[in-house]
């Protein structure tokens, strides 16, 4: 179990306004910020981060949606930061996900639902390199 995962506040939730509030509920939730930026994926970029989704049939429209606006990629740390941060998102479909989640709470739809979380202590810090290469975090 890794202490790092990574955060993405999405196109969605960054237009609706949304950023403090998520921020407020990860950080409340015990999460320290080791690092964040606001930024503007590139199809290349986004295309790169998402290639693990390349032969399903969402990816497309998952690299569209990823571009389609800034985001806020959050290096986060925390004993058992993966599982604990996608207990904290909840289910994809925030129909599906729990009262007092992120996803419940901001989420549209199950394609624009607000957050991205890192699914495995390995990709969270391929995911944290993708968006801090290079950089110290804190």
């Amino acid at each position: 179990m890794g202490n790092k995962t990574l955060a993405i506040i999405k196109p969605d939730a960054v237009k609706r306004n949304n950023i403090g509030q998520i921020i407020a509920m990860i950080t409340e939730a015990g999460f320290k910020i080791k690092g964040l930026r606001m930024t503007r994926l590139s199809k290349e970029s986004a295309m790169k981060f998402y290639e693990v989704h390349k032969e399903r049939p969402f990816y497309g429209e998952l690299v569209e949606f990823m571009t389609s606006g800034n985001c806020v990629p959050i290096a986060l740390e925390k004993e058992n930061a993966v599982a604990e941060f996608r207990k904290l998102i909840g289910a994809t479909d925030p129909a599906q996900a729990e009262e007092g989640t992120i996803r419940k709470k901001y989420a549209a739809s199950k394609a624009e639902n607000a957050v991205h979380g890192s699914d495995s202590d390995e990709n969270a810090s391929i995911e944290i390199a993708h968006f801090f290469a290079g950089e110290s975090l804190l």
